[in-house]
């Protein structure tokens, strides 16, 4: 089976015709990461721009998913409209199991639709139908309307856009069946600039169980350390939003801008706050017996008496950090409403925050007036800042249209580029020291889950360069294999190597198993690969000089330590591109490069 060709569904919006494709490579990429690597640099134009109508957006499963619990994860690839670069970014609910279901290992989608479109697919079908009724809808009154006028329920999964996404803002997220997303580096803007407003996987196929005794072992083993031990209690019980009392206890929270890392008033926004406030249920993604989305409810009166509307809104610390201590709003029931606003405007909910957060100590500096952001901003005024949120979506204006495509390019004009909170892109909720820092900044995805850097600075009171840079190169190399298989990353300790191995082998993947750490080194580098040959220069990404003015437990950070382990780690990401390059010239001259041959 290790060898049996991948099956890509290739759409062009254009013709809204599609093709299925046999691509060789399986015991080379596996899946998830290391096929959409391999399908962005196939089909993508890196020399042209992001939103060329030409330009591929990927959507890529893995070899284990449907078969394990918790390999949930549909990998998306794309050209980034933040810096016009190979950019990935993983989304769950549904999507993986139905594109699984449907009968395929990836979906590319090319061309630009004539009108707002939808793409509806399943084993049986594909049609692109014309939705221009939506256009300007939010994510919510989309999803209602498609979930009644598509085929099919079930194994179902519909990706959308809001106003956001078609406005081409670099913030716009890809929503994934309500409370999951394709969240960072503008996937949304890729999908608005190809006039797509959704995509609907009807996940009508059977699945086919693999064969012998071995297979029902190892998944009870997987699914006992799962659901029978501590490994994952932390994300069914508060989810990580326990990491915000911790992360404030350490002084790494950023709050207000990254002022400070450390309040009292994050107390109320704690995830045992939250828990106790405003949760209402647990969710999961499909084949995911953890349930880790946590569920909030806000309520709305009604003009009758004791008549209230209750709505539900996922959260976890990242979004808690984001419109919660970022902005210094420290009501529970009000970051979640500001969650919602940013949901329903399809923006990314990490990127809205800090960017409300620098705009609003530009408003207090003086760099920016009402002029700009069209209503006073305020640190812990919620009500403005749900205002500003669909400003942001829909470009309102000059400002908002700029500050939607980066905080980073709002700063070079207005001022303020010191306090802008960007590390390749707005930041992620950890203040922990200058491992995370150069982690996120100089991260594939500019993610905090690309290598963890948040970890090593907690275990580490005087780390070195040399041996941080181990830490990110190698914890960056495992994320890649654990992603290739489309796995959850909370998963991440069930899913050791050798465990990985006897999954594989026991469903039938005998030489991916045998090959996991050459696909490991391989993924890693072409995506590398990719990145420098769209234009990254990992020596010039900036820090900011609030980041350079931060305190936590460990005392102030260490500016040389930064820039030493930065260009340390742009060294080490020039060598992995360098020898992906090598490893392709030597395939070349081996075996010729492998064309695409339609099934028919």
């Amino acid at each position: 089976m290790s060898e049996t060709p991948f099956r890509v569904l290739r759409v062009d919006l254009a013709s809204g015709r599609g093709e299925t494709l046999a691509i060789e490579g399986r015991s080379r990429w596996a899946g998830g990461s290391g096929l959409a690597a391999m399908l962005l640099g196939r089909f993508g134009r890196l020399d042209r721009p992001w939103d060329d109508p030409e330009q591929p957006l990927v959507f890529a499963v893995g070899p284990l998913t449907g078969l394990y619990p918790l390999m949930s994860k549909t990998v998306c690839a794309f050209l980034s409209p933040r810096h016009g670069q190979a950019a990935e970014s993983h989304g769950g609910g549904r999507s993986a199991l139905a594109l699984r279901l449907a009968g395929y290992d990836a979906l590319v989608i090319t061309g630009r639709a004539a009108q707002l479109s939808c793409l509806s697919l399943g084993t049986r079908h594909l049609a692109l139908r014309d939705v221009h009724f939506l256009r300007g809808l939010d994510v919510q009154a989309t999803g209602k309307i498609l979930r009644r006028i598509l085929p099919g329920a079930g194994h179902r999964s519909i990706l959308r856009i809001g106003p956001a996404g078609e406005a081409r803002a670099a913030m716009a997220c890809i929503n994934v069946d309500t409370y999951r997303h394709f969240g960072r580096l503008g996937a949304g803007a890729v999908m608005g600039a190809k006039n797509l407003k959704a995509i609907a996987v009807q996940g009508d196929g059977s699945p086919a169980i693999p064969a012998g005794k071995d297979y029902p072992r190892v998944f009870e083993e997987v699914y006992r350390l799962l659901t029978a031990t501590d490994m994952m209690h932390k994300y069914h019980n508060l989810g990580t939003a326990e990491n915000v009392a911790v992360l404030n206890a350490l002084r790494a929270l950023p709050f207000r801008n990254l002022k400070q890392t450390h309040d009292p008033g994050a107390a109320a926004i704690s995830g045992e706050a939250f828990a106790e406030r405003t949760l209402l249920r647990n969710a999961a993604c499909a084949g995911c017996p953890v349930g880790c989305i946590h569920i909030g409810f806000v309520r709305e009166k009604f003009m009758e008496p004791n008549q209230y509307l209750y709505r539900q809104v996922s959260y976890d610390h990242e979004p808690i950090f984001a419109v919660g201590a970022m902005l210094a709003v420290c009501d529970p029931f009000a970051a979640l409403d500001l969650m919602e606003e940013a949901e329903r405007a399809g923006l990314d909910v990490m990127s809205a925050g800090v960017a409300l957060a620098w705009a609003t100590e530009a408003f207090a500096t003086g760099l920016l007036s009402e002029r700009e952001t069209l209503l006073p901003l305020a640190f812990g005024d919620a009500r403005a800042y749900a205002q500003a949120i669909w400003h942001l979506a829909r470009g309102q204006n000059d400002f908002y249209r700029l500050l939607a495509s980066g905080v980073e390019r709002a700063a070079a004009h207005y001022g303020g580029a010191e306090f802008a909170c960007v590390l390749g892109q707005e930041m992620a909720g950890y203040a922990t020291g200058e491992v995370f820092f150069v982690s996120q900044a100089l991260g594939f995805r500019h993610s905090h889950l690309d290598s963890a850097g948040y970890a090593y600075d907690q275990r580490h009171e005087k780390p070195g360069v040399e041996d941080a840079c181990r830490h990110l190169f190698a914890e960056e190399q495992g994320r890649c294999l654990l992603t290739s298989m489309a796995a959850c990353l909370f998963a991440r300790a069930v899913y050791t190597e050798e465990r990985l191995a006897a999954c594989l082998e026991a469903a039938g993947w005998g030489e991916i198993a045998s090959r996991l750490p050459e696909i490991a080194r391989r993924v890693q580098a072409e995506r590398w690969r990719l990145r420098l040959k769209g234009g990254f220069t990992p020596e010039e990404v900036p820090f900011p000089r609030r980041f350079t003015e931060v305190e936590t437990w460990k005392g102030p950070i260490d500016p040389a330590f930064l820039a030493r382990l930065r260009a340390e780690t742009a060294r080490g990401i020039r060598r992995l591109a360098a020898q992906a390059e090598e490893d392709r010239a030597a395939g070349a001259a081996a075996s010729g490069v492998d064309a695409p041959a339609a099934e028919g």
